[in-house]
């Protein structure tokens, strides 16, 4: 089971530099090739930056479609835990969240594109990674 970080997710919808590496990523998972987690945390951060309508529901969409995405509903409670975990691992809050969400759910790695992740006692990949 993988932790797929936002900036995967926005790489495609951005349709950055490594937009179709992401896109071939999401796919295996959406074919259930992949099994990952997707927290409500990084779902509603995206809605935040997406403006367009459109695009937000064709994401949310796919989210429901994919065969291997699973949505982790982060609590409150998982918040306070992660406020306090932050001093110790010294990363800021949604890093620290996904950290925290990816230790507690026991995940392989958390596949991002963002090097924060990196010297944490869980792994960080890249989508190319699992290609």
């Amino acid at each position: 089971m993988l932790l797929v970080d936002t900036c995967i997710f926005l790489e495609l919808l951005l349709n950055q530099s490594r937009a179709q590496e992401c896109r071939e990523f999401l796919d295996k998972i959406a074919r259930g090739e992949l099994e990952a987690i997707v927290t409500t945390f990084t779902i509603h951060a995206i809605e935040a930056i997406i403006k367009e309508a459109d695009t937000i529901l064709s994401f949310l969409r796919n989210i429901l479609a994919s065969k291997g995405l699973y949505v982790y509903v982060t609590t409150i409670s998982d918040e306070i835990a992660a406020a306090i975990l932050m001093s110790k691992i010294k990363r800021d809050f949604d890093d620290t969240l996904h950290y925290y969400v990816a230790k507690k759910l026991g995940v392989e790695a958390i596949v991002s594109f963002d090097k924060h992740f990196g010297g944490l006692d869980i792994l960080r990949k890249e989508p190319q990674d699992y290609l």
